[in-house]
């Protein structure tokens, strides 16, 4: 079985789905494992270290990617690629599949079997494979050192003869995977941090970080069978932005992460919440990706404003990390392959009756047989 991995193209990726590594773990398997010349370059991997593990760099990608029964990438595959790959070969990626209908109508149309690293249930046995989460929690990580790069004050508390050094204020809105890490990372860094999220169940984490956990009354809200947060009312939404503007406009940096799975990000941060913080402060919208938590953020592009708060555009953040962020999602797609390899047979088993299989199984025989999706191109 010939697993592929080829370069990415998207503007601004360093990641790639194969290290070293995993390279050698799959052809351990029994897959023989091919990968375009400079997959790894931007995340410090050289096509030597891919060579001594056993892979084999291809001089032809084209000709390789139409002959892959497996083919791993980071981001999703542009329809030329799609339309080049043979019927019942295996596509693995991020594919932002409620954005994405006429992408997997192509998968369908390919009759190739499409899964999506976004639909990977959130269990206790799909926690290997979880690339969300890995990639969530290095960006979380990432968020508060370019905001620190930026917001030019030392974060820690700092005893000089010349005076007390305060410590910076952080406010981390949105307490999941990537709010935790920030708020552990500039714990680690010496900030003073409150934090808030809609789901009370979250509070006694964000307090054990050693972050004060904001609290807004919203009535009824809680998180989804996933682990996400429920999306807010408009009412509530109102009720959170004045209880965040406070805090907002003490802080130094804000780093927001809210998200609804399938759906737009809410706006958070308002341009009056903007223009009552103060001079110097930075934020990082987190969710820029699914539309932003902030309003007047711009993708690609760090705003200043008129009051001289820096909104930082970076919609990867995990790229700025890239040579861990390759290592644990290389690692996500070798546990994923792993879970359903048929040993006996030196093939993968595309199981339907397994959740994790369910869950993130898209495209597969010509039809998109994902029940939330398939349902969706029914409609249509």
């Amino acid at each position: 079985m010939i697993c592929y991995v080829p370069a990415e193209t998207s503007p601004g990726e360093m990641r790639a789905a194969l290290t070293p590594t995993t390279a050698a773990a799959l052809i351990k398997l029994g897959l023989t494992v091919q990968a375009q010349s400079g997959l790894g370059s931007a995340s410090r991997y050289a096509d030597q270290a891919y060579q001594d593990a056993g892979v084999e760099i291809v001089a032809d990608p084209a000709a390789a990617l139409a002959a892959a029964d497996l083919v791993l990438r980071v981001r999703k595959p542009s329809d030329a690629d799609v339309a080049a790959l043979k019927p019942g070969a295996l596509h693995l990626s991020f594919l932002d599949p409620f954005n994405e209908k006429d992408l997997l109508a192509k998968f369908a149309e390919a009759k190739v079997s499409a899964v999506s690293l976004e639909m990977i249930p959130r269990t206790t046995l799909a926690q290997k494979m979880d690339a969300l989460s890995s990639q969530a929690s290095l960006a979380g990580y990432a968020a508060v050192v370019q905001a620190a790069a930026r917001v030019r004050s030392a974060l820690p508390m700092m005893m000089t003869p010349a005076g007390t050094i305060m410590p910076c204020r952080v406010f981390v809105i949105g307490a999941g995977v990537a709010g935790l890490q920030a708020i552990a990372t500039a714990k680690r860094m010496g900030a003073r941090i409150e934090a808030f999220d809609t789901r009370p169940v979250v509070e006694e984490q964000v307090k054990s970080l050693g972050a004060r956990f904001v609290k807004i009354d919203l009535g009824d809200t809680g998180q989804t069978a996933g682990g996400y947060a429920k999306q807010l009312t408009p009412e509530q939404i109102a009720k959170q932005q004045a209880g965040m503007a406070k805090v907002c406009a003490q802080s130094d940096i804000v780093i927001t992460t809210a998200k609804v799975f399938g759906r737009k990000a809410p706006t958070l941060v308002t341009k009056d919440m903007v223009a009552g913080m103060k001079a110097g402060s930075v934020i990082v919208d987190m969710a820029l990706e699914t539309g932003g938590n902030v309003e007047g953020a711009v993708a690609g592009e760090d705003i200043v404003t008129a009051n001289g708060v820096t909104i930082l555009g970076h919609t990867s953040l995990e790229c700025t990390v890239a040579t861990h962020a390759t290592q644990v999602l290389a690692a996500n797609f070798a546990a994923w392959i792993t879970h359903f390899w048929d040993e006996e047979g030196k093939t993968l088993k595309l199981d339907r009756d397994d959740e994790i299989m369910q869950g993130s199984l898209i495209t597969h025989n010509g039809a998109i047989v994902h029940e939330r999706f398939a349902a969706d191109a029914a409609a249509s």
